[in-house]
């Protein structure tokens, strides 16, 4: 199949809850550059949680193995994604007390930081990252790199994202019975970030949002800070069963209607025009209108983004996301979904695509694979990383090509 050698490969595993994908880069002096991937139907999920390992597991291996004949190496590590409604973000606090005045250090921020990620977790929670926002030197706020300044007392204002123990775990466990080693778990809209975000976006405010078919995830940068990471209670298969719903089709052919005919923005419908629904069982085949279709997806869509509005408004960044909201994700390639976004949120919207990475393919230059190259592109930078705690992005900067 694949041959072991001396290259350094970064691999991403992105198993969501449709589709499961596998990214292999090779890092060539200090850059990326894209090798194979694999892609399959995903199992082993019930409502955006995991509910078999074993079958997961099965649909990883499927995956990697492609990657790998396609790559011509094999793996034994990657860097995977998690989502959805399970992971949770809160801010947290800590002061180092010096006891003169001194210049603050490398140590003194690696120090800071750390004490303000120990916060009290409830049961079943685990510390999944933790992003500095800024720092507070002697009172005076907004500090975001308080290296070499001078101060008797540090204060750390730190984003900790934590995900389900139980959730996690089982990801882990599925991703070691496809004989993989986990080098990492990454929330997968910081993991989009990495793919389809410049340093010069990030430091003009933006948001970036994971459309998936059982989770919709956000998070916001302001800089180098991450302002706020959630998940929303609307994802791509509530317009799915609206549509079978209210139209009385089966659930596959609402799906297959959504993705050929569908669009979240309604009024670029015209009035007369049809949808055929195939024959069921016992039934003849019929005409469904398409502006219904349209505006049972564009309800859904409008609720979404209401509730990415809310969160954006909860990190403060109303008028703050100069770049906009970048959409990534299998539910970002419906038809009019930016247009409801700029609609609804107020700002400019686009797709994410991956950037960065030498080669990268045409057939994978949507946003459906944006999360995938974020995760190697993650990866190739914990391989850069002479330090073996978990460091902020921001801190330590981005790997791109």
């Amino acid at each position: 199949m694949g041959v072991r050698n001396k290259t350094q490969l970064a691999v991403g595993l992105d198993a969501g809850c449709s589709r499961t994908r596998c990214v292999i880069c090779a890092i060539e002096d200090g850059r990326l550059r894209f090798l194979g991937y694999g892609e399959t139907a995903s199992a082993g999920w019930i409502k955006g949680r995991i509910s078999d390992t074993v079958a997961l597991s099965e649909s990883m291996r499927v995956a990697i193995r492609e990657a790998e004949r396609s790559a011509q190496q094999l793996v034994d590590s990657c860097v995977a994604g998690m989502g959805g409604t399970t992971v949770q973000s809160g801010y947290a606090r800590a002061v180092y007390e010096f006891g003169h005045a001194r210049e603050i250090q490398q140590d003194d921020v690696t120090y800071v930081i750390d004490q303000a990620a120990r916060v009290r977790l409830e049961a079943d929670r685990m510390l999944l990252h933790v992003f500095p926002r800024d720092f507070v030197l002697d009172g005076r706020a907004g500090y975001r790199n308080p290296r070499r300044s001078t101060c008797a007392r540090l204060e750390a204002n730190v984003l900790a994202v934590t995900a389900s123990s139980h959730e996690h775990d089982s990801l882990v466990d599925a991703i070691h019975q496809a004989h993989l080693a986990v080098e990492e778990t990454v929330f997968e809209p910081i993991a989009a970030a990495y793919a389809a975000i410049i340093p010069q976006d990030r430091a003009r405010g933006v948001a970036v949002i994971d459309l998936g078919m059982h989770s919709t995830d956000i998070v916001i940068f302001d800089g180098d800070a991450l302002m706020l990471a959630a998940p929303l209670p609307v994802w791509s298969d509530h317009m799915t069963r609206d549509v079978a719903w209210v139209l009385k089709c089966p659930y596959e052919d609402a799906e297959g209607m959504k993705k050929e005919y569908g669009s979240a923005n309604a009024a670029a419908t015209a009035e007369n025009s049809y949808v055929q629904l195939p024959p069921a069982e016992g039934r003849a085949p019929r005409e469904v209108s398409r502006k219904e279709l349209n505006e049972i997806i564009e309800a859904r869509a409008v609720e979404m983004f209401r509730y990415a509005k809310a969160e954006i408004s909860k990190a403060g960044m109303d008028q703050s996301l100069l770049e906009g909201v970048v959409l990534c994700g299998g539910g970002s390639m419906l038809n009019g979904i930016c247009d409801v976004a700029e609609d609804i949120i107020g700002c400019s919207s686009r797709n994410g695509l991956a950037v960065g990475i030498k080669d990268w393919p045409e057939e994978l230059d949507n946003p459906v694979w944006t999360t995938a190259a974020g995760l190697a592109m993650y990866s190739a930078r914990l391989k850069f990383r002479v330090q073996t705690k978990r460091r902020a992005p921001g801190l330590v900067g981005m790997v791109r090509g």
